[in-house]
C-alpha cells in the first residue's frame, strides 16, 4: 500500500480532520495481540532506527518534584517507510501506588495522518510501553546473548519484570531456568503464579542480588530508574561471557562493570547523551560500541565470542511505540473497536 492509499484507507474509517478515534487501555488489552507480533514489530522498528531511516528526537522531559524520581516524557516519532507519525506522552511516578492507589506509569499515544499532520487516533500507551519494552530487551538478547543460554535472570518482579519473563523464551529458546529476584518476596510469588503456567522454563526464586547475578548467563534488570545510580550489584559478581540487559540505566550496577564491558550498547546514543547531560550518568557514559538497532539491522556485529561481557542499555524509543500503535489503530478500525469523537 502506497502513502496516499494508506491515507485513503484511514479516511474511509475516520473522517480525517473531523473525527478522532479513541481506544481505551481495556480495549487495547482485549485485542489479543500476540507477543510474537509485538516482538516482530519491535525488531522492525529497531532495524529502521539502526539504518537511520527514522526521525526521532531525544526524549523531551520534565520532572515534577511532587515525588522522587519522577519523569514525564514527550516522545515523537516518524517512520517514513511505514507512513507513521505519532507522539507518546508518558509519565512515571514511583509513589503513585501508595499515595493514590494509581499505577506508577501512565501514557497516551497520538497517531497522526502523516500526509496532513492531522490527529487520527488517541490510544492508551501503557500496554504498548509494557509490551514493547520487554520486546526490545528480547531483541537485545537474541543478538547479544549466548544463543544457547539455559539460565537467565530477571531482577525486578513488577509489571515490567513479569512481562520480560513472559517474553524470554521467544529470544532464548533453550532456557531451562529463569532465576528471579525482587526486594519484595511477595512480588516474586506473584510473578511465579502469573507466569509459570505459560512459561516452559522453571522459574526459581533467589535470595539476593548476588545469587541471581552469579547464577545466570543473561541478566535482565527492570528496577525503577533513579536520578543517580544506587549500585546493588558488585563488580566481582559479574563474569566474562554474561549479557546484561538493562531498562533501568545504571541504577543497580557498579560503574566499573559498565566500563569494563567488551561491548556496551544503547538504544539511542542521542537519548543517553541527553540523560548524561541532566545527571543520570554522574560517572560519565562508557565508550559506546553501537546502538541496539545497528546490531538488529546487521550494521554492527553482535556477540562474537562466548567470553565477551556485553551490556545493552535500552530506555525505550518512540519508533518502537510507533510500530505497535499503527498495528493497534489498524485492528481497531477493521474491528470497529473504540469510538469516534468529533475533533
Amino acid at each position: 500500500m502506497k502513502s496516499m492509499e494508506y491515507r485513503e484507507w484511514l479516511d474511509k474509517h475516520v473522517k480525517i480532520g473531523k473525527e478522532v478515534l479513541w481506544v481505551t487501555q481495556k480495549e487495547v488489552e482485549e485485542m489479543g495481540i500476540p507477543r510474537e507480533t509485538v516482538f516482530e514489530l519491535t525488531e522492525k522498528a529497531l532495524a529502521y532506527h539502526g539504518k537511520k531511516e527514522v526521525e526521532m528526537p531525544a526524549k523531551i522531559g520534565i520532572h515534577p518534584h511532587t515525588q522522587p524520581n519522577t519523569l514525564m516524557h514527550a516522545m515523537p516519532g516518524y517512520i517514513p517507510a511505514e507512513y507513521i507519525a505519532c507522539l507518546k506522552w508518558g509519565g512515571c511516578f514511583p509513589e503513585n501506588r501508595q499515595k493514590f492507589n494509581l499505577p506508577q506509569t501512565s501514557g497516551l499515544m497520538v497517531y497522526n495522518d502523516h500526509e496532513s499532520g492531522i490527529p487520527v487516533a488517541v490510544t492508551d500507551a501503557v500496554w504498548i510501553t509494557k509490551m514493547r519494552t520487554a520486546a526490545v530487551s528480547m531483541a537485545g538478547a537474541k543478538y547479544l546473548a549466548n544463543p544457547k543460554t539455559e539460565v537467565a535472570a530477571q531482577i525486578g518482579c513488577g509489571v515490567q519484570g513479569t512481562e520480560h519473563v513472559k517474553f524470554m523464551e521467544l529470544a532464548l529458546p533453550h532456557l531451562k531456568e529463569i532465576l528471579i529476584y525482587d526486594v519484595y518476596p511477595a512480588a516474586m510469588d506473584a510473578l511465579i503464579k502469573e507466569c509459570q503456567p505459560s512459561v516452559k522454563a522453571k522459574i526459581v526464586k533467589t535470595n539476593s542480588f548476588e545469587e541471581v547475578v552469579k547464577g545466570a548467563e543473561t541478566v535482565f534488570s527492570t528496577s525503577t530508574i533513579t536520578s543517580s545510580p544506587s549500585p546493588k550489584i558488585k563488580d566481582e559478581w559479574v563474569r566474562a561471557g554474561q549479557t546484561l540487559i538493562l531498562v533501568d540505566m545504571h541504577t543497580l550496577y557498579d560503574d566499573k562493570t559498565m566500563k569494563r564491558a567488551d561491548k556496551y550498547l544503547v538504544d539511542s546514543i542521542e537519548e543517553h547523551v541527553y540523560f548524561e547531560s541532566i545527571g543520570y550518568y554522574p560517572h560519565g557514559l562508557p565508550e559506546i560500541y553501537g546502538e541496539t538497532g545497528e546490531v538488529v539491522a546487521g550494521i554492527k556485529k553482535g556477540r562474537e565470542s562466548k567470553d565477551e561481557l556485553i551490556v545493552d542499555n535500552n530506555t525505550g524509543m518512540s519508533v518502537e511505540d510507533a510500530m505497535v500503535v499503527k498495528h493497534i489503530v489498524g485492528l481497531a478500525l477493521e474491528r470497529k473497536i473504540g469510538r469516534l469523537l468529533p475533533l
